[in-house]
């Protein structure tokens, strides 16, 4: 008889542990509903064994890069120590991309790792957390999913962290990959693999820095705000540039300043699709920027390219070899 495969689930808050109130508000549970009123073994039939951990219990817009570290020692501990063949995280979807990243970023890509999350609390009209839940369950068990990176399961569709992110606000629907789309679906119980993740470099960090920030660019923009960041405690930047890549030329003798305090400043297009490159060669375009020494980094949105950067910077990394790696999501 196979010994059944032991899953690890690491609940850290969120919709998919919350209920409406009397007045139709979502707050957080003194217990999480799905641990406190779901049959676990019999939803998986027993075919697997769940291992359930409240790591921590917030609101993902209350989650750190601090939290993420901690989440990402707790899976190496599981892997290394305790003969987990799988992960299932539960997490809030406003900051969601961003922890499925990180540890995209920084574990070793061996086991499979889901995480996955709600639109709708507990007890809402068609909450989609316990789906969502069995899914991702069921994505972590599969063979399949080993060795293809962080995963994201919501609404029966499988993403990699790297590419996915929250396009609506409330649509159970939210989580799509421009682009390139999911690389998997899901049928009852069975998880449908149809495109394969360009692996990359798993960097290894034991804590996290700060003052890495992220800007968003708009007509009639200034150099104010890069002024304001310009403080000796910053340590990057990344700016959600306009179209392919390209500044008002307003903010140009800020960003020089910024570069010439060995700030390292990487850009990223502000628009829903496409990837960032140095194509216009005007005042404030791409061609300029890149020769000042802005680093493009291709293929990722803002909030992605600040963790990236934020790993690199954590790890050490700096000059070409922090631009290599932040230069490419494709690597």
């Amino acid at each position: 008889m196979n010994q059944l495969k032991k899953i690890l689930v690491l609940h850290t808050g969120g919709t998919i542990s919350m209920s409406a109130n009397a007045s139709g508000d979502l707050q957080p549970n003194d217990e999480n509903p799905l641990v406190a009123d779901v049959d676990m073994e019999g939803m998986f039939h027993h075919q697997l064994q769940l291992i359930t951990e409240e790591i921590f219990n917030l609101p993902s817009p209350h989650v750190t890069p601090e939290r993420m570290l901690e989440l990402r020692n707790r899976i190496v501990r599981a892997e290394n120590d305790e003969g987990i063949d799988g992960v299932v995280i539960t997490h809030g979807t406003d900051t969601l991309e961003e922890t499925a990243y990180f540890l995209d970023l920084t574990l070793p890509n061996t086991i499979p790792v889901v995480v996955t999350g709600a639109m709708r609390g507990a007890n809402e009209i068609g909450s989609d957390g316990l789906h969502n839940f069995q899914s991702a369950v069921w994505t972590a068990n599969s063979d399949d999913a080993r060795g293809k990176g962080v995963l994201v399961v919501m609404n029966d569709e499988v993403h990699t962290a790297r590419f996915v992110t929250k396009t609506h606000t409330t649509n159970v629907a939210t989580f799509r990959t421009p682009t390139f789309g999911p690389i998997g679906l899901i049928s009852k119980q069975h998880v449908n693999f149809f495109q394969e993740l360009i692996q990359q470099t798993v960097c290894d960090i034991d804590h996290v820095i700060g003052g890495v920030y992220l800007l968003k660019a708009f007509a009639g923009m200034d150099g104010d705000l890069f002024d304001a960041i310009d403080q000796p405690t910053t340590r990057g930047l990344v700016i959600e540039a306009l179209g392919a890549g390209n500044l008002p030329p307003a903010t140009l003798p800020a960003l020089h300043r910024l570069l010439a305090h060995d700030i390292p400043v990487v850009l990223v297009s502000r628009c829903f699709n496409g990837i960032a490159e140095d194509v216009y060669d005007y005042e404030g375009g791409g061609v300029e920027l890149k020769k000042m020494g802005v680093v493009f980094c291709r293929g990722l949105n803002g909030q992605k390219a600040r963790i990236k950067l934020l790993v690199g910077l954590s790890n050490g990394m700096q000059g070409e070899t922090l631009h290599h790696y932040v230069n490419n999501a494709f690597s």
